[in-house]
C-alpha cells in the first residue's frame, strides 16, 4: 500500500495512479458492455458513456495530475496536498462509481456527483493560477472551467432537461482536450527537445513560430466547433484541412527525428502526430472521402489524447521523483503497444468483416499498455523521491 505521505505529496502520485488503474477498468467494462455482458450505461446512450467516461474520467484525472503539479512551478506556491488533494481524488472516485452505477442509482444523484470533480478542480486550479499572479496560464483555467459547465451539460442532456446536448457536450469535450494538448505541448515539447538537444551539443533547436501556433489554435477550435454541429460538409473539411496543416507545420519544427534514441522524448512527438493525422482524416471524413468519422474521432481521441496522456505522465513521474529521464524497456513497449491499437481502431471501420475484431483487438492493446504503466509506475508514484 502506498505511504499516505508522500502518496498524497503532490497531484501526480495519486491521479496518475488512479488513471492508468481506471483506464484499465473503464475499457474492459466498455468492451464486455460491447459484447453484452454486463450493462454499465443505465438511461445514458452506451456509446456516449464510453465517451464520457474516457473524457471525464481518464483524461480529466490525467490533467489533475499534471495542472495541480506544474502549476506549483508556474507560480511557485506550494503543490497541492494533504487533505484537500484527497478530497478531489475521492469527489473524482465516487464520480466513477456513480456513472458505473447508473442502471441502480437516479440519474439526477450520478449528476450530482459527477459534477463536483471538474468544477472543484477548476476552483483549485484557478486559486493557484489567480494566487500566484500567473497571467499567462489564465486561459488553462477557463478551458478547465469550460470543460466542468460541458460536463454539466452533458448530463442536462442525458435526462432529457436539455435535449440532445448530451452528444454536443461530449463533442465539445473532446475539441477542448484537444485544444489544450495544442497550447500545452505547444510549451513542453520543444523545450523539453531544446534542452535535450543542448545536453549533446546539439545547435539546431526547435523552432516555433508564432503565426503557425497561432493559425493551429484557431484551426483546432474552429474545427472542434464545427465538426459538433455539423460533421459533415464543405466548411468543416475546410477547417480540419487548415488545422491538419497548421499542426504538421508546427511539429515539422520540433526536429522530433532527431530524438529517436530517447524514447520519453520522442514518444512526446509521436502522441502530437496524431493531431495532424487526425485532423487530415476528418478533413477526409467531413468530405465523404475513404476515411468515416468514426476513425477520424478515435484517431483525435485515442490516438492525440490517450498517447499524449501516457507520453506525459511517463515522463512527469520520473522528473518529479528525482529519477533519470529515461524511460524503462517495458514502457517503451508500452508505447509500440498503445501506438499499434490506435492504428487498429483506426482502421477498423475500413473492413466489416474484421470490425469488431479489430476493435477487441485494439481495445486489448490498450488494456495490456496501462497494465504496464500501471505495474512499472506504482512503486515509482508511491514511494519517496529517490533523492
Amino acid at each position: 500500500m502506498p505511504k499516505t505521505r508522500s502518496f498524497m505529496s503532490y497531484a501526480f502520485r495519486p491521479f496518475f495512479l488512479l488513471n492508468g488503474l481506471f483506464a484499465i477498468v473503464v475499457i474492459s467494462s466498455w468492451l464486455m458492455a460491447l459484447h453484452g455482458t454486463i450493462l454499465v450505461s443505465g438511461p445514458a446512450n452506451m456509446l456516449y458513456w464510453h465517451g464520457h467516461e474516457m473524457v471525464v474520467g481518464f483524461a480529466m484525472a490525467a490533467v489533475a495530475g499534471f495542472v495541480l503539479t506544474a502549476v506549483a512551478t508556474w507560480t511557485d506556491r506550494p503543490p497541492l496536498r494533504g487533505k484537500l488533494l484527497g478530497v478531489l481524488v475521492v469527489s473524482w472516485f465516487l464520480g466513477r462509481l456513480t456513472m458505473m452505477a447508473t442502471t441502480w442509482l437516479p440519474y439526477w444523484l450520478v449528476a450530482s456527483v459527477d459534477t463536483i470533480f471538474p468544477f472543484l478542480l477548476a476552483l483549485l486550479v484557478g486559486r493557484e493560477v489567480v494566487g500566484g499572479s500567473s497571467r499567462r496560464n489564465y486561459p488553462i483555467v477557463g478551458i478547465i472551467l469550460v470543460l466542468a459547465v460541458l460536463n454539466l451539460l452533458y448530463h442536462l442532456g442525458v435526462m432529457r432537461i436539455l435535449p440532445g446536448m448530451d452528444r454536443l457536450a461530449l463533442y465539445f469535450l473532446i475539441h477542448l482536450l484537444l485544444l489544450m494538448i495544442t497550447v500545452i505541448a505547444g510549451r513542453i515539447i520543444p523545450n523539453f527537445t531544446a534542452n535535450w538537444l543542448r545536453a549533446r551539443g546539439d545547435e539546431r533547436l526547435p523552432e516555433n513560430h508564432p503565426l503557425t501556433d497561432a493559425i493551429a489554435v484557431v484551426a483546432t477550435i474552429a474545427t472542434g466547433v464545427s465538426i459538433s454541429l455539423t460533421p459533415f460538409g464543405p466548411v468543416t473539411g475546410l477547417f480540419a484541412m487548415v488545422a491538419a496543416l497548421s499542426h504538421a507545420v508546427r511539429l515539422a519544427r520540433w526536429r522530433g527525428l532527431a530524438t529517436r534514441s530517447e524514447p520519453l522524448l520522442f514518444v512526446l512527438h509521436v502522441a502530437y502526430l496524431w493531431l495532424p493525422v487526425g485532423y487530415a482524416l476528418t478533413a477526409l471524413a467531413a468530405f465523404g472521402l475513404i476515411f468515416p468519422a468514426t476513425a477520424a474521432l478515435h484517431a483525435l481521441a485515442m490516438g492525440a489524447i490517450g498517447t499524449m496522456i501516457l507520453a506525459v505522465t511517463s515522463r512527469v513521474a520520473l522528473a518529479h521523483t528525482g529519477r533519470p529521464l529515461h524511460a524503462p524497456r517495458l514502457i517503451v513497449f508500452s508505447y509500440a503497444i498503445l501506438s499499434a491499437a490506435v492504428l487498429a481502431r483506426v482502421l477498423s471501420p475500413l473492413n466489416a468483416g474484421l470490425y469488431i475484431a479489430l476493435i477487441d483487438l485494439s481495445a486489448l492493446g490498450w488494456i495490456v499498455t496501462f497494465a504496464i504503466f500501471t505495474a512499472v509506475y506504482w512503486p515509482v508514484l508511491t514511494r519517496r523521491r529517490v533523492d
